[in-house]
């Protein structure tokens, strides 16, 4: 990939109201980064918003700085872009990561669970993550507190994969400083947010994706009813991957969440063994696809005024939960090519979000 052109599809997904969906959506209707970075202007006017792109200037500063920490930003299309990501609508339109990337080439399986866990668990956690490194597979985590730091610890001289909230940059929590450094050094850290960005709450749903999509399937170690490993299940899920859960005693609150898992179809597993037998399935394991490219621009015709009485129509049947866009067309009685259109321009204007699996929703208003 040239230079202008991974500079142009990072100012993309780094600009407000562009995320990966719609970073893809881009791509493909106008053919190239360069080009659909020229058509913000017109977009973001016809939305009836200001265009809000970072300037290019902001986007050479970040590649240096992340250079100068010993890290890369790697768009979505550029070669060493994860494959696994590759078939996803929501991959990220650019990652950044700092160790050792040929780690990405390996089978991988997410361990998560809660922060404030019981001994037993650390321990467990901390054991299986050593045996299935051993057996070859990569472990992901979120570098939390808990589960997730014993999973990493566990793993360490055979392959991890810590996938951070915030930017490159920053250890979060503070607590986690050593073995931060021990996975740059060792493994593999890779986030989703800019460089120097600090880690926020709505960062950590979307980490927890990143989580998932990485990995063939995900294990569960003691997550309460509230835990947010329980996005992470949901989301891989979602995503056709196979989700695991460890069982705990029905009177700790802590395993409430495991156990309604394994309730509602989990694998119950409480060995490597079981880990890897599951992911061995035929069954379960993900299908290949396509390398995904933008080399397909879509040419869309759709008059103004079509797009426009198109958006007063999807305002009224759109709600707060996701909706499949082809159910929309059918609803609305629009072609796709203008629900396609105004759904660009209503995200643009921040009317709508986009969801995996071609899906959007209203955005609540403040």
């Amino acid at each position: 990939m040239k230079a202008l052109e991974k500079l142009a599809r990072l100012q993309l997904i780094r600009s407000s109201k562009i995320g990966p969906i719609t970073f893809g959506i881009l791509l493909a209707r106008y053919g190239s980064g360069i080009d659909a970075v020229k058509a913000i202007p017109e977009l973001a006017r016809r939305s009836g918003v200001k265009p809000e792109l970072v300037s290019m200037t902001s986007i050479e500063d970040e590649i240096a700085r992340v250079e100068k920490y010993g890290g890369r930003i790697i768009v979505r299309g550029e070669d060493g872009y994860p494959p696994i990501l590759d078939m996803l609508d929501d991959a990220p339109g650019a990652i950044t990561m700092r160790g050792h990337s040929v780690l990405l080439e390996k089978p991988a399986v997410a361990m998560v669970g809660s922060r404030n866990c019981s001994v037993n668990a650390v321990t467990f956690s901390e054991k299986i993550a050593e045996d299935l490194g051993q057996e070859g597979l990569v472990v992901v985590s979120g570098l939390a507190r808990g589960i997730d730091a014993a999973a990493h610890r566990g793993s360490l001289a055979h392959g991890t994969i810590a996938v951070v909230a915030g930017g490159i940059d920053q250890t979060y929590p503070r607590e986690n400083e050593k073995l931060y450094h021990a996975i740059a050094d060792q493994g593999l850290l890779i986030a989703e947010m800019p460089f120097g960005m600090q880690p926020l709450a709505r960062h950590f749903p979307i980490r927890n994706r990143l989580i998932a999509s990485l990995s063939s399937g995900v294990v569960v170690v003691e997550a309460g009813m509230r835990s947010g490993s329980l996005i992470t299940a949901r989301e891989a899920s979602d995503r056709g991957r196979e989700v695991m859960a460890v069982p705990g005693s029905p009177l700790d609150p802590r395993s409430l969440g495991c156990n309604s898992l394994i309730r509602d179809g989990a694998t119950l597993v409480v060995s490597a063994r079981d880990v890897i037998e599951n992911l061995c399935q035929p069954e379960l394991s993900i299908p290949p696809s396509k390398p995904w490219s933008a080399q397909s621009a879509n040419d869309d015709t759709s008059a103004p005024a079509d797009i426009t009485k198109a958006r007063d129509k999807l305002k009224e049947f759109l709600g707060y939960e996701a909706t499949e866009v082809d159910e929309l067309i059918r609803q609305c009685h629009l072609s796709p090519a203008v629900t396609h259109s105004a759904l660009l321009e209503m995200e643009l204007a921040g009317e709508v979000m986009r969801h995996f699996g071609n899906r959007v929703s209203r955005v609540y208003e403040s």
